[in-house]
């Protein structure tokens, strides 16, 4: 007998909206990213370059925030009038990864063989 899953065709994943709110702006983001993208800042953010780590977290606020939200995101995070600390930014991409890797998807149908 040969062993098979069918791991589903995307129509599983989440699309709801995704938001943050900081400062008084609200922030949108994708719904879904690639698990990719998660693997690839884990393995990144365990780099002992620190350079490279911080690269991650900006990488990862450009690939998952909205373009529009992106623009204001980042010229808030750059004004010397509003100080958002490293602490508040690794919340905020601690949250979002959370919200990716834990957000319910639906289970692909089992094949009606059994298999």
């Amino acid at each position: 007998m040969t062993r098979f899953k069918d791991f589903g065709t995307g129509e599983d994943i989440v699309k709801e909206p995704l938001s943050f709110k900081l400062y008084g702006e609200e922030f949108h983001c994708i719904p879904s990213v690639q698990g990719k993208l998660l693997l690839d800042m884990i393995a990144d953010s365990t780099s002992e370059e620190t350079g490279k780590a911080v690269d991650v977290i900006r990488k990862f606020f450009k690939r998952t925030l909205l373009d529009e939200s992106y623009e204001r995101f980042d010229a808030l995070i750059n004004d010397p009038d509003k100080i958002v600390s490293v602490e508040t930014l690794g919340e905020i991409s601690g949250w979002l990864v959370s919200e990716y890797t834990s957000r319910p998807t639906k289970r692909p149908q089992d094949s009606s063989s059994g298999q």
